[in-house]
């Protein structure tokens, strides 16, 4: 997690949202991401899933069942989706966030009975996690 926060506060530095994600398979990070919305104008380009695509390339497919993923904030509906659809083995993030959360906070879609079940632990360096998007969003407003 500590290393999906190095990449939150890459993301804080260009004034995207603090995110951060890495991707590790057999203890070897093999991907690491952060937010990117406002530099590459896309809807998608968050850290999960700009990770998740890193990923897919290193391991030649589109499965990452041995994966496990570490992100700074609770996934949204969109990155949930794609994190069970590319078959993740275990899910953890820092921070909940309650309004769009879907690791628990807002709905729990990881406990839904798809094809493919995540393991989700959450709250993991849960204080730094909150406390950088505190300070990014506070600065964004006193703007």
């Amino acid at each position: 997690m500590g290393l999906a926060l190095k990449e939150a506060k890459k993301a804080y530095l260009k004034d995207e949202v603090p995110i951060g994600c890495v991707i590790v398979y057999q203890d070897k990070v093999i991907a690491r991401a952060h937010n990117l919305r406002l530099e590459k104008e896309l809807t998608h380009a968050h850290a999960e899933m700009l990770a998740i695509i890193k990923a897919n390339k290193k391991i030649g497919s589109w499965r990452l069942e041995d994966c496990s993923m570490y992100v700074t904030l609770e996934p949204c509906p969109m990155c949930g989706g794609a994190i069970i659809q590319s078959r993740i083995k275990n899910l953890y993030f820092g921070a909940y966030d309650p309004k769009g959360g879907v690791g628990g906070s807002q709905i729990n879609l990881f406990n839904v009975k798809f094809n493919h079940q995540v393991e989700v632990i959450g709250g993991i360096l849960e204080k730094e996690s909150r406390e950088l998007l505190q300070t990014f969003f506070k600065q964004l407003r006193s703007k």
